[in-house]
Parts: C-alpha cells; structure tokens; sequence
C-alpha cells in the first residue's frame, strides 16, 4: 500500500510542476502547449481508448499525460527546471507539526 502513496506523492510533484510552469513568464510557449494539450486530453471525452472501459481508460489518459508533461518538461531550459522543482519540491516538503 506504501507504493501507492508514494505514487500520489510523484504524481503530486509532477502536477505542481506542471502548474509552476504554465505560471512562469520565462517558460517556452512549446513547454506550455504541451501541458495544456495533456490536461485537455485528460480533461476530453474523446479519448483513444473510451473511459467505458474501467481500468484502461484510465491508464490510456494518465499514459498520455505523462508522456506529454515529460516531453513539456524536456522543452524547459535546464535552469529554469531547476529553480522550478526546487520550488516545487521546498513546497511539497512536509511540514513540521
């Protein structure tokens, strides 16, 4: 059960990351097009395998996704990626209780 949580933590990162880039005015406009392109393809009843079909439905839009915030990710200046998962992850951090 800990691997799925771990995974929601990854995925979590991720999604921040994607949120950061699409903020940021120094992000090339090819990095922001592939992430609009990936939430509307998750977002879009129109899919290339139908949500009908439970579990590969799924696995086809959370595929997509991934393979399009990694090519946006790939699309950012190795510094800016840098200060934007430093960002990320001091703001993921857990904090202290």
């Amino acid at each position: 059960m800990w691997k799925l949580g771990r995974l929601f933590a990854v995925l979590r990162k991720e999604l921040l990351l994607a949120w950061a880039l699409l903020r940021d005015p120094r992000a090339p406009k090819a990095a922001k097009l592939a992430t609009v392109l990936a939430i509307l393809y998750v977002l879009s009843p129109i899919d290339l395998v139908p949500d009908a079909i439970p579990v590969l439905g799924w696995l086809d839009d959370g595929l997509v996704a991934y393979v399009l915030l990694q090519l946006a990710f790939k699309f950012l200046p190795a510094e800016l990626h840098a200060v934007l998962r430093a960002k990320v992850d001091a703001r993921a951090a857990p904090r202290p209780r």
